[in-house]
């Protein structure tokens, strides 16, 4: 059976994601989807979905929704309060919306996104093969689910230190710059930003007067704007950029990305091929470890 889940307030920026478009990158199309897909394919095992199923993903504030059916949820990521009329509930522990409960999920004092995954998804329409919006969703939006309950299932889930530093790789550009313009900076993240980028406030880095054709960029390429200031490029960011890249984040790394909050300091570290492709291995192996434990 089917049901509606509607959204009474849209919090901050609330919208549908899943694994986005990865192959539509060449039709200038970007990558989109979760923001965190780590987080996203836990939340989503916790309530019996392909990893990569669609979901809400919540931003710094929560929306208010009351749904018509039972719905089998999770709220899996940064650690959101929850709770409904008569019940607190608990970000990363499997609970049943009952029908005509409001769920209210409210902020986070620690990292930025959360994902709302309900068991067999949320239903949107299908565009080069994905649920993922480009836009927030409004109130009153009304989102077709399948009606379904869960049993009490929890997952202690430790993110990365906050103050861990970001690893990258040598941009096309990197060369432009000194040597240790990157690596010896402290970055505040800014108000500024947003799923397209992450803005960063430093010292100025200055390219010495060089100017580029635009080349391909992706999520966590890290460039470096004309007043010095640099953007780490997000899952919304744009297929092509005429800055000069001083950096890659690594792939280990780009859930990190997701869950950067506005007054952040963040660093960054330069690692080598090697040590990019085993730190990818080691993720890949944990979350397959926890996906066959749930």
């Amino acid at each position: 059976m089917k049901g509606r889940l509607t959204l009474q307030t849209t919090g901050l920026h609330t919208t549908i994601v899943d694994g986005g478009r990865p192959h539509s990158r060449s039709l200038g199309v970007p990558l989109g989807g979760a923001a965190d897909r780590l987080a996203l394919q836990l939340g989503n095992a916790l309530v019996g979905n392909p990893p990569l199923t669609s979901a809400l993903e919540i931003t710094l504030i929560g929306p208010t929704l009351q749904a018509d059916v039972p719905l089998a949820c999770v709220l899996f990521g940064a650690p959101f309060t929850l709770e409904t009329d008569s019940r607190s509930l608990r970000a990363g522990k499997t609970f049943t919306l009952q029908p005509g409960e409001l769920l209210r999920i409210g902020g986070t004092a620690q990292g930025a996104r959360a994902y709302l995954c309900i068991r067999g998804g949320i239903e949107a329409p299908l565009i080069l093969g994905s649920r993922s919006g480009l836009t927030a969703l409004t109130a009153g939006t009304q989102l077709e689910c399948q009606a379904g309950e869960t049993a009490s299932r929890f997952l202690d889930w430790e993110p990365e230190p906050v103050d861990a530093p970001l690893r990258v790789l040598p941009g096309g550009q990197a060369d432009w710059f000194a040597p240790e313009a990157l690596s010896q900076t402290q970055f505040t993240v800014t108000p500024a930003s947003n799923r397209m980028g992450i803005r960063l406030h430093g010292p100025p880095l200055w390219a010495g007067g060089r100017e580029m054709v635009s080349e391909p960029v992706c999520p966590g390429t890290v460039q470096v704007t004309r007043d010095g200031q640099c953007i780490v490029l997000g899952v919304d960011g744009q297929t092509i950029g005429g800055y000069p890249r001083i950096a890659q984040v690594i792939s280990a790394d780009l859930d990190r990305l997701g869950q950067l909050r506005p007054g952040e300091t963040i660093r960054f570290v330069y690692v080598g091929l090697a040590e990019a492709e085993s730190a990818a291995r080691q993720r890949q192996q944990t979350l397959r470890r926890w996906l066959a434990a749930l």
